[in-house]
């Protein structure tokens, strides 16, 4: 298997967890009934870029284009930085200052979440916004220096 095939691959593996998790975040938790009719958007939002990456990794998956390999990495650093968009609503909704701002009105004073999975968020969020810069770095550093 060569490389091209190994990273439209693991794109398609990384957006579609996303979907998975947005999904399971609007059905499973009860984000539909819960969430602020903003962030439910927002989710929207992240899932149809999510989709859009998932088509476009395929296509280079099959055809080693570099006009689907380019568009394939844009949409795979736009999951990432909008999924990391969300993530910081999710965090800042869990700290004092902004306490249960991303919920509708009726379920602020009664909802909790367990922290681990604020730190978690987090971190992979982190994680996959500085990957994004690493390869966008690496990218530009590569057509500099054919």
């Amino acid at each position: 298997m060569n490389r091209q095939k190994i990273y439209a691959s693991l794109l398609i593996l990384g957006a579609c967890i996303l979907i998975f998790r947005a999904l399971r975040l609007l059905t499973y938790e009860n984000g539909w009934i819960i969430l602020a009719s903003w962030v439910v958007a927002l989710t929207l939002m992240e899932m149809a870029i999510d989709a859009l990456c998932v088509i476009f990794s395929f296509r280079w998956l099959f055809t080693n284009s570099e006009l689907s390999k380019t568009r394939s990495l844009r949409w795979g650093a736009a999951a990432a930085l909008s999924h990391a968009l969300r993530v910081l609503v999710y965090v800042l909704g869990r700290t004092e200052a902004f306490l249960n701002f991303d919920v509708k009105p009726p379920f602020r004073p009664s909802h909790t979440v367990d922290l681990f999975w604020v730190y978690f968020a987090a971190t992979g969020s982190v994680l996959g916004v500085v990957g994004v810069i690493v390869i966008w770095m690496l990218i530009k550093k590569r057509t500099q220096n054919p």
